[in-house]
């Protein structure tokens, strides 16, 4: 029975990978589409977001169910709770890659980004997908030290998102329609919160190795969390 329910678990950790997978599968063409306003593409995204909630939902129910049935304590218990914060934190990395493609099919046929601000959003969309990706590789080796790195490559996004709002605030921007600075305005905002859920879902491993939340910034670590458990400094909870 315990070996069944551990297999389950297996299975659980296998699906939040693969949830990390869709997500930045879904940023990856989604970015493609608003860039090359790639109308065709963007349908896609955001036609298959489905199939990254159809799988929340599956995964969600294994950890409800496994918590009724097993009454898991310590690690597993732990595990089962954190994956339906995970769950939530991937599904909605994948719905913000369908704004990104809708807003890509809501301008169609214009070009939703000024020539100016195109590079900044493509090296964004680069590291978001990376840190999503990451993330689904701290999910599968629980790696403490996951977060800390992640909070690094955290650091490049918020940098890029200061650097929409500086360039949108430039003296040759003020011809530009409103619409177009909301618009930016709004992708500059879905990219960082894709790296937000990135390190959410690492903070989360951390939880799950050592029982432990961090006091001052739970859900995203800054520079202080970072620094102190940077070589994986971290107390581990009895198992």
């Amino acid at each position: 029975m315990r070996s069944a329910f551990h297999d389950q678990l297996d299975l659980i950790s296998e699906q939040l990978v693969e949830l990390s997978r869709l997500s930045a599968r879904a940023l990856n063409r989604a970015t493609q589409a608003l860039l090359e306003g790639d109308l065709s593409l963007a349908e896609q995204v955001i036609s298959e977001d489905d199939a990254i909630d159809a799988l929340r939902r599956e995964c969600d129910n294994r950890a409800i169910d496994a918590l009724a049935r097993q009454q898991p304590v310590a690690t597993d218990l732990r595990q089962l709770v954190t994956t339906l914060r995970m769950t939530s934190d991937l599904e909605r990395s994948g719905d913000l890659a369908r704004h990104v493609a809708k807003l890509t099919r809501m301008r169609y046929p214009d070009p939703v980004l000024p020539e100016e601000l195109r590079e900044t959003f493509k090296e964004m969309a680069q590291v978001a997908e990376q840190m999503v990706l990451r993330a689904g590789e701290i999910v599968a080796t629980k790696d403490v030290r996951g977060a800390a790195e992640l909070t690094e490559r955290d650091d490049i996004i918020d940098r890029l998102h200061r650097e929409v709002f500086r360039i949108l605030l430039e003296p040759r921007f003020a011809s530009q329609s409103q619409q177009v600075i909301i618009d930016a305005t709004l992708l500059s905002r879905y990219y960082e919160r894709f790296a937000d859920h990135a390190v959410a879902v690492a903070v989360r491993i951390v939880y799950l190795v050592t029982g432990t939340w961090q006091d001052d910034e739970p859900e995203v670590p800054g520079r202080e969390w970072r620094e102190h458990h940077a070589n994986g400094a971290v107390p581990r909870a009895e198992q």
